[in-house]
């Protein structure tokens, strides 16, 4: 049965600035849902939760011992032992401390294979509104699945937060091809910066009330891992709930090319794909910015992702003050998106984004010097990367966002997606081999330093007036 996609204008200049405000607004807010998935648990709660319940899982089965004693000598132990406190993971033996790493990377290996798809199969039939609440729900669902995670499941949570993951992926491949086509050229950084910052403020909300939940969990006769795991399924429940804004708001373009069945959509995407890949040799200098933005924001992902591990391993930092931090880092980083935004009207939106990654090879060095214990000096380094985080991701996904061509805004959106905010594999993967050799989170994140130095070189090699001509776009004002 034929399935054409619903009728409506692909060029938002020829639309009514009250008609693109009514989507933009629509749009934000599924930046405000999603964010609680990110910062509750990928930020925040699951790195230090599923290590300490892969760490019971090693205490029983090495040590034959359980409880938080365990895990409060599980150092000294694996120290007085060296062939002993791993855990299995179909038949390798990883780290505790490595095992959400592992997940992380598994997750991003996957959504590289994926999400390319789920971009062509996005723009070959048009129905984008209906596949972002697919995907959205998917991972929301996934994502709530993570209250049952206690004990010694640790394989239970690695499954659910890469299911859970590859939701958010798509979904946000989905969700970023709206931007061209709900803004024009010169709105398009204030969109995507205003989104990004909206975004923060819904995760550091949840993520409040989440602290105030984990902070008071003894009088309400609570334990410290079940007010986790009730933070973990708030997220996805305020994910789930917040969707339903842009599912109402979003409408769905004419597609290029119409699918007639699921099964031909499918195979019409996977040539549309091959199609997108050979194109990319006739955009030389997209493709350069989209290598250079996996290789840094690979970086940031990482440090991002792996935060609250290196303020509990590293730095021996309790939960609250990881929490706080995060708390912290949300808040500011609504204000450090705007001005960023408003940076790169007065100074250009590349040479913006290539002083913000300066900044981060600094953080990131900052890192090798924090003392252990040092919660004040952990502050200060939160408060630097909340000035820049959101603002190099928006006006990188704003800049993306003028050199693909139109009508294929999904499939080029899955590719930068590749590396965007789920954590990246090649950091993770990284980061990973450092723990595993070294046992060192200090190690681990001072090598995102090479990532940082070398998206550097690369943007700063992107003629972007020239790319932007070349996908046949208009140039904005500030570039």
């Amino acid at each position: 049965m034929s399935v054409p996609a619903p009728p409506a204008a692909s060029d938002p200049a020829a639309e009514s600035p009250a008609a693109r405000r009514r989507e933009q607004r629509g749009w934000y807010v599924y930046d405000w849902a999603n964010s609680a998935f990110y910062t509750t648990i990928i930020s925040v709660f699951l790195g230090p939760y599923i290590i300490e319940v892969a760490k019971a899982a090693a205490c029983a089965k090495d040590f034959a011992q359980a409880g938080a004693s365990c895990a409060a000598d599980f150092d000294r132990l694996t120290a007085e032992n060296p062939g002993l406190g791993y855990v299995d993971v179909y038949g390798m033996d990883i780290r505790p401390a490595a095992f959400f790493g592992l997940i992380t990377t598994v997750a991003v290996l996957l959504q590289i294979v994926i999400l390319p798809m789920v971009g062509a199969l996005a723009d070959h039939t048009g129905r984008k509104r209906e596949m972002l609440g697919v995907y959205a729900y998917a991972g929301a669902l996934a994502a709530m699945g993570l209250f049952f995670v206690e004990g010694d499941r640790y394989l239970l949570g690695g499954w659910l937060f890469i299911i859970a993951n590859l939701g958010y992926g798509a979904s946000i491949v989905v969700y970023d091809s709206f931007l061209p086509q709900i803004s024009t050229p010169d709105e398009r950084d204030r969109v995507s910066s205003q989104g990004w910052a909206i975004g923060y403020l819904g995760g550091g909300l949840l993520l409040a009330l989440n602290l105030a939940l984990f902070l008071s969990h003894e009088s309400l006769g609570l334990t410290e891992g079940q007010a986790v795991r009730i933070a973990m399924m708030s997220a996805g429940l305020w994910w789930a709930t917040f969707t339903i804004v842009p599912l109402l708001r979003l409408r769905n373009r004419p597609a290029p090319a119409h699918a007639h069945t699921a099964a031909k959509a499918v195979g019409g995407s996977f040539r549309q794909l091959g199609r997108t890949l050979r194109e990319l040799r006739r955009y030389p200098l997209t493709l350069l910015f989209l290598v250079a933005y996996l290789v840094y924001n690979d970086g940031i992902q990482t440090v991002i992702g792996n935060s609250a591990a290196f303020a509990s391993e590293a730095l021996k930092l309790d939960r609250t003050v990881q929490i706080t931090a995060i708390l912290m880092v949300q808040f500011v980083a609504f204000f450090g998106a705007l001005l960023l935004g408003r940076l790169a009207v007065r100074f250009g939106t590349k040479r913006t984004v290539l002083a913000s990654i300066v900044v981060w090879t600094v953080i990131v060095l900052m890192a090798l010097f924090v003392g252990e214990g040092q919660a004040l000096q952990f502050y200060l380094m939160a408060f630097a990367i909340a000035i820049v985080l959101g603002g190099t991701q928006a006006l990188s996904r704003s800049l993306f966002s003028q050199v693909i061509p139109k009508g294929k805004e999904a499939e080029y959106f899955s590719l930068l997606q590749i590396s965007d905010k789920g954590s990246a594999f090649i950091g993770s993967l990284t980061v990973t081999i450092a723990l595993q050799l070294t046992n060192s989170f200090r190690i681990a994140i001072m090598s995102m330093v090479i990532f940082f130095v070398l998206g550097f070189v690369l943007l700063a090699l992107v003629n972007l007036p020239k790319a932007i001509r070349a996908a046949g776009n208009e140039v904005p004002a500030n570039i």
